[in-house]
This record gives structure tokens, C-alpha cells and sequence, in this order.
């Protein structure tokens, strides 16, 4: 007979948990030969030629505890998420960021070195899981922006923002936060530049998200949009200006600038979608768990 609750712990979709297998897996591989970290985390005194350790350190977690948040995030915002992308576009969506990230982090490291000139920014073997997980949490921001945790009593949509500003915080007074702090702000922002204007809509051939309520500025307090609208609009142009040359008609405008092939009617969709999959995840855990309390009762009766 299955516990009270186990809906909670249902549900988790078949990809999740093969991608839980291989996090779980690489972290035992690391522990029974540590030789092997030198070979799949990001060093990056090592990634030329090692070049593959670009894609696989994303999935080594080197601590007990890292492989425990990993495996438990990507299990249960996986589920949130996977049915609303579709699997293909779900998986699409973790090797990019995963290898992005790591190409800044690679990048960020050597130029740290340059500027110090110290070597442990070139030899400090970086690995883990957290820079998708920082992105799916700007995923969910993007389809149930508004939709309340019950414990936390916030809404979603300020989850990648408190998660970024902890982490910030809690590097003041942890020496090895080098080895996640750039993770989770490079897989933040390229989670977030991915879904805005990246990822490609099967059912209307149309890309990114236009809608103002996940614009970048959006990530922080309404007294400081003032001044982050500028200074994103500049990294807009850096990053997007050769692709604005197209018609208005495929796309949409944003400051006068317009963004390719997006469509706002389609994010407000994909947002309705994401909270419909929310809603029916929650009422089937909670079906579930009412059908778990009845069963001693049912046995009793029986008994008697």
C-alpha cells in the first residue's frame, strides 16, 4: 500500500528519470576513481584538448549534496515543464544551456586568470548540474509567472531573482563559490536570452517570447526597471541586432526595436498552457493523496 502523499513523488516523466540515472551515475563515477573529475569537469587549463568536458561537466556533481538538489530539481520542475515544451524541445533546451554555460564559465575563467594572473582560476575543476536548473526556473517563470507557493507565499515569477540574489549573498561567506556562482548567473541569463528569443513554437513556427512580462527587466524590483530598460535595450542590440533587420510582419516591436518571428497572443497561450499543466499536476497529486488516506479506512471496513 503506497503512503499518504506519494502523489507528490509521482508523475515524473520518463526522460527525467533517465537524466536523474546519469546524474546519480556520474557522481558515483567521480567517487569510486576521482582521476576521472580531471577528465569530464570543466578545467579549464584542460579543456583545449579536452574539449568534450565542455558538455559533460554539466552532468558530474561532485558532493552528496549537489547530486541530491540536482536530482530533486530537475525531477520535479522536469515534470512541470517537459509537458508543456514537449520532450524533444525539453531535452533541446538542457543541452544548450548546459553547453553554453559552460562556454561562459570557460570564457569568464580564463579572463579572471588574465586579470589576476592567479592559477586557480585555470586549474579549479568546475562541474554540476545547477546552471540548467537555473534555467528551468526561468522557464517556469515564463509559463505560471503568477502562481503562488504556498509556503514561501511569493509568486514564481521571483524564484530565479531570490535564487541569484542568496546565491550572491551566501558567496560573502563560502570560498567555493566560485565553483556555482557563475553557473547559476550564466544559465539565468542564457535560460532566459534562450526562451526570449530562441526557442521555436511546432505549433506556429514563430520563436521567442515577446510579452512585456518577461522582458529582462522584469527579473527585478519596479523601482529599478527605470534603469535596467537601458541598459538591457544596449545588450538587445549587442546580441540581437543582426536579426532585427527582418519585417515587422514576422515579428513584433519592443522599444522600436523588433524581435524575429515572435508572436504575443502565442506566449499568452504557452503561459495558459503551463498553468493548465500546473493545475492538473496539482489536482492528480492531491487526487492521489485522498485516495492513499481512504485506503486504511476501506481496509477496516473490510476487516470488520
Amino acid at each position: 500500500m503506497s503512503s499518504p502523499g506519494s502523489g507528490i513523488f509521482s508523475g515524473f516523466t520518463k526522460l527525467c528519470k533517465g537524466l536523474a540515472v546519469i546524474l546519480v551515475g556520474g557522481h558515483i563515477v567521480v567517487q569510486l576513481l576521482p582521476i576521472s573529475v580531471t577528465y569530464l569537469a570543466l578545467i579549464p587549463a584542460r579543456t583545449i584538448p579536452f574539449g568534450w568536458n565542455l558538455i559533460t561537466a554539466g552532468y558530474i556533481e561532485q558532493s552528496v549534496h549537489g547530486v541530491v538538489v540536482s536530482t530533486l530539481g530537475l525531477l520535479f520542475m522536469g515534470k512541470l515543464l517537459e509537458p508543456v515544451w514537449g520532450s524533444k524541445e525539453f531535452l533541446k533546451f538542457i543541452f544548450i544551456i548546459n553547453f553554453l554555460t559552460s562556454v561562459c564559465v570557460f570564457v569568464t575563467a580564463i579572463a579572471l586568470y588574465y586579470v589576476t594572473m592567479e592559477e586557480k582560476y585555470l586549474y579549479m575543476p568546475l562541474s554540476g548540474f545547477h546552471g540548467v536548473l537555473a534555467g528551468f526556473l526561468v522557464g517556469i517563470k515564463q509559463i505560471v509567472p503568477d502562481q503562488e507557493l504556498n509556503l514561501l507565499k511569493i509568486k514564481v515569477k521571483w524564484l530565479p531573482s531570490l535564487m541569484l540574489l542568496l546565491s550572491i549573498a551566501l558567496s560573502f561567506f563560502t570560498p567555493e563559490s566560485a565553483t556555482y556562482l557563475p553557473m547559476l548567473i550564466f544559465g539565468t541569463y542564457i535560460g532566459w536570452i534562450y526562451l526570449r528569443f530562441m526557442q521555436r513554437k511546432p505549433e506556429s513556427k514563430l520563436r521567442g517570447d515577446p510579452s512585456e512580462d518577461f522582458a529582462f527587466s522584469t527579473f527585478f524590483p519596479e523601482f529599478l526597471r527605470p534603469i535596467v530598460d537601458p541598459i538591457a535595450s544596449i545588450f538587445h542590440r549587442m546580441l540581437c541586432g543582426k536579426s532585427e533587420v527582418s519585417s515587422a510582419s514576422q515579428g513584433y516591436t519592443l522599444g522600436g526595436s523588433p524581435l524575429l518571428g515572435s508572436d504575443p497572443i502565442e506566449a499568452s497561450r504557452r503561459r495558459e498552457r503551463g498553468a493548465r499543466a500546473l493545475e492538473e499536476r496539482l489536482a492528480a497529486e492531491k487526487l492521489a493523496a485522498g485516495r492513499n488516506s481512504e485506503e486504511p479506512h476501506m481496509d477496516a471496513n473490510d476487516r470488520v
